[in-house]
């Protein structure tokens, strides 16, 4: 029997466009840099599943594994971005490198919460996993315009974190893909910055959570026991039963009812949070159209950064320090060659330019010279390993250029069969006295008694 031919039945340029597409989302490699503990370690993991699904999640790190070895790696996988963890005596670093040319980020991790310690301290916060599946959205919040009077450094640490995440394109995008929020805050008061990460979630509007329990269907825990996804009502007599009774920890004085001022304040939203949703969504009676109640429910996890330096290029390739927290031309000396702050249009002074000039060539010449040190000392030694290994002649004592030994007038070796005197010849009778001094002042010596068997 003749084998089937399986004919073509995908869109011509189909792939091509995706390949595009895909080009153009940054991806990011999530590290811990030497020992950081369990707590460190976990929140690895949280940041890992926040940049899903365009980080290497699985990533496993060894101890022998170096940053330059991410560093070398990284352009043949695509990544754009690396975000390394460390412990250090004042508290815990975080970095964030753009690849291949830098600029790096170093923050402070004042105060961070795990996922885990998020999710128990709400009652609603819950997490299924299918969120993970598209890249969340960024939201920027409290960063100042730009203007004269604004720090040059905020511009560029807002672009640096809108390139950790894929560009929004409303065109392009369907609304079942918006499931979770990247919210980034700055707090002009601590000098920090706010990370924070939500879940999406939407919820029938005007009605109390009573008729929501109605409408959405059975609740996880009874999904166990009803496999039709309906609300599971045996066990009333009747529906008003059900939809007026409060629940078992309700502390109202309305004797178990609900009043119409309680049912009021049970609504999900207001009208500033209930929209109208532009496409279908996920999740039960989420159709086009429907008015709902949009609601975010924080996951974790959270952290609370301090941006401590920005310098150019990438760790082992450090270029200027474009800022410093505790610098002296912290203010003027961050301008990336223009090409993420367009908009900024400060130059420096001809002295601070020389200054910077001048400590990275003195920066450059130590390096070198450095460099040049220990390949010296490498020669040396390989020199030194080369002239105490046997050569042709060394069997015999004698000594020559074959040999690898110089010769220094006689000093370096002798023949085995050459005696060796204690002194020198021509002071014979000092020796003598030093060794009548010598034995005058040694103390007698012990007879051994020898024991034999009788």
């Amino acid at each position: 029997m003749a084998r089937r031919r399986k004919n073509r039945t995908h869109l011509k340029g189909a792939g091509s466009t995706a390949q595009e597409a895909e080009d153009g989302v940054p991806k990011s490699f999530i590290i811990k840099h030497g020992q950081v503990g369990s707590s460190l370690t976990q929140l690895v993991r949280d940041l890992r599943k926040v940049m899903e699904p365009n980080t290497a999640s699985r990533l496993k790190e060894r101890n022998r594994n170096k940053l330059k070895d991410y560093l070398t790696l990284a352009p043949a996988l695509k990544v754009s971005h690396l975000i390394a963890l460390t412990l250090t005596d004042v508290a815990p670093s975080l970095r964030i490198v753009r690849l291949p040319a830098g600029p790096t980020l170093s923050f402070r991790v004042e105060r961070y919460s795990l996922m885990k310690d998020v999710m128990k301290s709400s009652r609603s916060a819950r997490s299924m996993g299918m969120e993970y599946l598209t890249a969340p959205l960024l939201v920027l919040a409290s960063f100042p315009p730009p203007s004269p009077t604004t720090p040059p450094h905020l511009p560029l640490l807002m672009k640096s974190f809108q390139s950790l995440f894929p560009p929004l394109s409303p065109k392009a995008m369907s609304l079942s893909g918006a499931r979770r929020i990247v919210l980034i805050a700055y707090n002009a008061d601590r000098g920090s910055v706010d990370f924070r990460h939500y879940v999406i979630t939407v919820k029938p509007y005007g009605v109390s959570k009573r008729v929501r329990r109605v409408l959405e269907g059975a609740s996880k825990k009874s999904s166990s026991t009803s496999t039709t996804g309906f609300l599971d009502l045996g066990n009333e007599k009747d529906v008003a039963d059900f939809l007026l009774r409060r629940s078992k920890t309700g502390h109202d004085g309305d004797g178990g009812y609900e009043s119409a001022a309680s049912s009021t304040s049970s609504v999900a939203g207001d009208d500033g949070d209930a929209v109208d949703l532009a496409d279908d969504y996920v999740g039960r009676n989420n159709r086009k159209g429907q008015k709902k109640a949009v609601k975010l429910d924080e996951i974790g996890p959270r952290m609370e950064l301090r941006l401590i330096k920005i310098t150019e290029g990438v760790p082992g390739k450090e270029g200027g320090v474009m800022y410093h927290e505790f610098g002296e031309f912290s203010a003027h000396l961050l301008f990336y060659r223009c090409i993420l702050t367009q908009f900024i249009s400060v130059k420096k002074t001809k002295q601070e330019s020389a200054a910077l000039k001048a400590s990275h060539a003195a920066k450059e010449k130590l390096r070198k010279q450095r460099r040049e040190e220990q390949e010296r000392n490498v020669q040396r030694k390989k020199e030194a390993k080369n002239s105490l290994a046997p050569g042709e002649d060394s069997e015999n004592g004698e000594t020559g250029p074959e040999s690898g030994l110089e010769d220094d007038g006689g000093d370096s070796g002798w023949d085995e069969d050459e005696e060796i005197s204690d002194g020198d010849e021509s002071g014979g009778d000092e020796s003598d006295d030093s060794e009548d001094d010598a034995s005058e002042e040694r103390p007698p010596v012990k007879k051994v008694r020898i024991h034999g068997k009788r």
